[in-house]
């Protein structure tokens, strides 16, 4: 199963003098189990992008299917149908805490399965469940305001609010910006584990590469409305005019990895996150000394 993109297109007041491309035949699938990252620098289209994996916006032309299903069919007979699907895809804007109004954090996850119309005993389940997914802790967390928290745990309720209603997929806008280094790394670490240990499907939005280096096993990359990479991380941060064309840089990582290369180091410069270049850093350091001592044997 899957999000397949087909040929979508989108124009943002059209037949006006204000008329704007916004997207232009993008065609991708997002499978289910990925944790797939959409990037771009602002303006790209990654964000119309976003809103048409759930109907939010409707393409000017092409198709977004979800398992399957088209989410904005033309016959009336089969728009019950896509209603379903497109409430798989949980969509989590940027800074969504702006969204948080309930005088509880568990009334506040509790809104959408209520809206749903799911029992007090389902949507209580729904809530426990969403807290424990997003490290909050029931008993500690339920009765107090959303608006006392800290930036970073208003985020995550606000994420379990949406996983709440039991998404099959999640879409995170941006959902680090903004927070401070402690915040910001908590938040990187859960949306992992919700990805690794819950397998949960994610599509992540971001312009950070660090962020998508570290988390993402599937890139796609927007620029000027037009899809221009969709590959794995490593392939794509290996065309680096590629990115530099889509206003991107490297993650530090590999920026790091390549000076050393250089510098005279033989190192791979297609490491992705700090533990992998640690690794291949002293293991080349090794063979270097390795080699070094024997010639000095000699």
């Amino acid at each position: 199963m899957s999000i397949t993109l087909e040929h979508v297109a989108y124009v943002y007041m059209p037949g006006t003098p204000f008329e704007h491309q916004a997207l232009c035949d993008v065609s991708a699938v997002i499978e289910e189990g990925s944790l797939t990252a959409i990037a771009g620098h602002t303006g790209s289209g990654k964000s119309t992008l976003l809103q048409q994996l759930n109907g939010l916006l409707q393409p000017t032309a092409g198709r977004v299917l979800v398992d399957d299903v088209d989410i904005n069919p033309k016959a009336k007979k089969e728009r019950a149908a896509a209603r379903t699907m497109r409430l798989k895809v949980g969509m989590v804007f940027q800074y969504a805490e702006q969204q948080l109004f309930e005088e509880t954090i568990e009334k506040d996850i509790a809104f959408g399965p209520k809206s749903l119309g799911l029992s007090e005993e389902e949507t209580a389940e729904r809530v426990k469940e969403a807290m424990r997914l997003m490290h909050l802790d029931y008993e500690t967390y339920r009765k107090r305001s959303p608006l006392a928290l800290s930036g970073g745990q208003m985020r995550r309720v606000a994420i379990a609010g949406v996983l709440a209603l039991r998404p099959k997929y999640l879409v995170l806008d941006e959902p680090v910006a903004g927070l401070d280094p402690r915040g910001r790394e908590e938040l990187v670490k859960t949306i992992r584990h919700l990805h690794d240990r819950e397998h949960v499907t994610i599509i992540l939005v971001s312009h950070n590469m660090d962020d998508i280096a570290r988390l993402a096993d599937h890139v796609l990359i927007m620029n000027q409305g037009r899809l221009v990479c969709d590959a794995s991380p490593r392939e794509a941060f290996a065309q680096e005019d590629l990115l530099e064309g889509a206003g991107l840089k490297l993650p530090h990582v590999m920026a790091l990895m390549k000076e050393l290369r250089a510098k005279g180091l033989p190192v791979r410069m297609d490491c992705l996150t700090i533990e992998e270049a640690k690794r291949e850093i002293l293991n080349v350091l090794k063979a270097v000394k390795g080699k070094g001592g024997k010639k000095h044997a000699q």
